[in-house]
């Protein structure tokens, strides 16, 4: 059986939890930011966690 590989892009963008979920970055937060507000920004710079509907397709890419 060959080795199953990580999906590059993948492996940058998500990180696995101690309790076995995935985090993700939030949208919005690169370019045009002078419109958005303080309390807009700061929301948008924290981590989020991976919606149920999309954990499959991303443990597929990060071979979990």
């Amino acid at each position: 059986m060959y080795k199953l590989k990580i999906h590059s892009g993948a492996s940058k963008r998500f990180k696995i939890t101690a309790s076995g979920k995935i985090k993700r970055k939030k949208a919005f937060k690169n370019h045009i930011l002078s419109c958005k507000t303080k309390k807009q920004k700061r929301h948008l710079s924290k981590k989020a966690i991976v919606n149920s509907t999309d954990m499959y397709r991303v443990s597929n890419m990060l071979c979990i």
